[in-house]
């Protein structure tokens, strides 16, 4: 479907990012933007807080020249997704998004790449339907209950004050597109990572993703994510990669850690000068690691 969303980016973004759009109507007048690029086995990828598809445009160029069909939406209220004011930004509602697009594709198997918040929406997603998941790629990220969160973050998940921060003051998402990164991105990359986040309604959903942090059990998002980590145990046959940049204030070592001991298998991809937009500071080293994993 055609989304007038994209014509809007500035030319250069646009020519990073030169995908056709396609909208899924949720079914509740809510539309969600997603990319469905190329042919072959499909590879799923989902983005955290405050990124959106234009994250994963690079390994989309590399995965597609070696033919799989790599299909990447915007979570609502991220990217060129709607933006809706009183929308149920939890993380339930979040995996039952992906899930109607997966329906809607009518895609039975494939595999996932995710990062940050795609994390638990992903591993939510696998741990309902784990027949259908081929392989799993982990870019610093968590699926399970922790109470490590960096003071940077907990400092603005206080009500009020940190939907002003964050809405208000463009708190979050502009200072991500520094601190999330070794590497200072180009002015393009820059550019293309905010757009979507330009005033107080379009981060509707960056501060919604800061608020559904569980870190209490009280939390409306709690009991989903422990049942996201209690169902991580069925996916553990399944081959799984870990690429991760080790310099990550905020999914630093101590989730890479925690994740080796829940899948003591899988192919660990350390890259230690890199930081939390992995696929940002390690580049075409940090794809290739990727497709040849999915290819093996």
């Amino acid at each position: 479907m055609y989304n007038s969303r994209a014509t809007e980016l500035p030319t250069d973004v646009r020519l990073e990012y030169p995908f056709a759009s396609n909208e899924l109507d949720l079914g509740n007048g809510v539309n969600m933007h997603y990319l469905d690029e190329g042919t072959g086995p499909v590879v799923l990828m989902l983005h955290g807080n405050p990124t959106w598809s234009f994250y994963y445009r690079n390994l989309i160029k590399a995965l597609t020249a070696r033919g799989y069909r790599c299909i990447v939406p915007d979570h609502v209220g991220c990217g060129l997704s709607d933006k809706p004011q009183d929308y149920t930004y939890t993380l339930e509602q979040r995996i039952k998004d992906v899930e109607s697009l997966v329906d809607h594709l009518g895609i039975e198997a494939f595999s996932l790449v995710v990062h940050d918040w795609g994390g638990a929406i992903g591993c939510g997603l696998a741990g309902r339907r784990p027949d259908s998941i081929e392989k799993l790629v982990l870019l610093n990220t968590a699926a399970f209950v922790s109470k490590r969160i960096p003071l940077r973050i907990a400092s603005i998940k206080v009500p009020l004050l940190g939907e002003a921060v964050i809405r208000g003051l463009n708190g979050f998402a502009g200072p991500a597109a520094v601190m999330s990164v070794k590497y200072p991105l180009t002015d393009t990359v820059k550019r293309g990572m905010l757009w979507p986040y330009r005033n107080w309604a379009d981060r509707v959903a960056v501060w919604n993703f800061v608020k559904d942090i569980p870190l209490r059990q009280t939390h409306r998002s709690y009991a989903t994510l422990a049942e996201v980590e209690a169902n991580l145990t069925k996916l553990a046959d399944i081959p799984i990669q870990m690429v991760w940049g080790g310099k990550d204030f905020c999914f630093n070592m101590h989730f890479y850690r925690r994740w080796q001991s829940i899948y003591p298998n899988a192919d660990m991809q350390l890259f230690p000068k890199c930081g939390h937009y992995i696929l940002e500071d390690g580049g075409e080293e940090v794809w290739t690691t990727i497709v040849n994993f999915l290819k093996s």
